[in-house]
C-alpha cells in the first residue's frame, strides 16, 4: 500500500470516506499512470465543470480510428497509434469499440449510472423491499449523493448491475469515476485477442479493470515496471489485469 501511496501525484486529493476507498482500490492503477500521461487529482468528479476544467487544461489528441473519432491524451495517443502500427505489421487490428470508446463527458457517466439505478429501484419495488418514496428520495438525490446509498442497498442484497445479479460498479462506473474521463482509457474491440492484447502491453496500455473486459488503461511504461508503481498482477481468465496493491 505505502508504495502505491507514494507514487500518486502530490496534488491527488486521497479519499478518506469508504466510497471513495472503495473506488480507488477498483479502478485506481489510473491515478499511477506516468510516461506523459496526466491523472485525474481525485478518485470523483462531482460535475461536468470538474471533469471540463480537467480536461481542457490537457494535451489532447483526435484522431479517426477504425471509422470513429478517438480523442485521448496526447501521450496515450501516440502510444495507441505505435501499437496499432505494430499490429498492422503482425496482421492484426486494434479499434475501438464504439463512438464513446475513448474520452467521454460527466453526463454520459450519470446517464449509465441511471440506466442501472433506475431499473433496479423499480425492480425493488415491486418486489417489496423498497417502497416508493424510498425510490424517490434516492431518485431525487444528485448522482454524487446516490452512490453510497446505492452501496448501501448493495450491502443489504439489492444488486444494481444490468443483471441485478452483483454490484453496479462491476456493471458501469458511479458518476464521475469513469477512467474515460480522464482521456486514457480505451475500449477495444479485439480485446478477447491475447496477441493484441501483447502488443497493447507493450506500448503501456493494460488492462486495469476486473469487470471490464475490453477496457485498456494507458499507464505510460513497460510491464516490468508496473510493480514499481505499486500496482499487483492478478490474474482472471486468462487475462492479466493490473491493480493497485491497496
Amino acid at each position: 500500500m505505502k508504495k502505491f501511496i507514494t507514487k500518486l501525484s502530490s496534488e491527488f486529493k486521497l479519499p478518506t470516506d469508504a466510497v471513495g476507498q472503495r473506488l480507488l482500490k477498483e479502478y485506481g492503477a489510473l491515478f499511477v499512470a506516468c510516461g506523459g500521461a496526466i491523472p485525474p487529482p481525485m478518485v470523483i468528479f462531482k460535475s461536468e465543470a470538474e471533469v471540463s476544467a480537467f480536461q481542457n487544461g490537457l494535451q489532447q489528441s483526435k484522431e479517426k480510428i477504425g471509422g470513429f473519432d478517438v480523442e485521448l491524451q496526447a501521450a496515450a495517443m501516440k502510444n495507441l497509434q505505435d501499437a496499432i502500427s505494430e499490429a498492422e505489421q503482425n496482421s492484426l487490428t486494434i479499434t475501438p469499440r464504439g463512438a464513446d470508446s475513448a474520452k467521454r463527458d460527466y453526463t454520459g457517466t450519470v446517464e449509465l449510472w441511471a440506466s442501472r439505478v433506475n431499473p433496479g429501484l423499480t425492480n425493488y419495488i415491486g418486489k417489496g423491499k423498497l417502497t416508493a418514496a424510498e425510490a424517490a428520495k434516492i431518485r431525487a438525490l444528485s448522482p454524487f449523493e446516490q452512490v453510497p446509498e446505492i452501496f448501501k442497498l448493495e450491502s443489504q442484497g439489492m444488486f444494481f448491475s444490468k443483471d441485478l445479479s452483483k454490484s453496479i460498479i462491476y456493471s458501469v462506473a458511479p458518476p464521475g469515476t469513469s477512467q474515460h474521463l480522464s482521456m486514457l482509457a480505451l475500449d477495444v474491440s479485439e480485446h478477447e485477442n491475447s496477441k493484441v492484447r501483447d502488443v497493447l502491453a507493450r506500448h503501456g496500455w493494460f488492462q486495469t479493470v476486473v469487470s471490464d473486459l475490453p477496457h485498456f488503461t494507458f499507464l505510460g511504461v513497460s510491464e516490468n515496471q508496473l510493480s514499481g508503481l505499486g500496482l499487483k498482477k492478478v490474474n482472471d481468465g486468462g487475462r492479466t489485469f493490473w491493480l493497485p496493491s491497496l
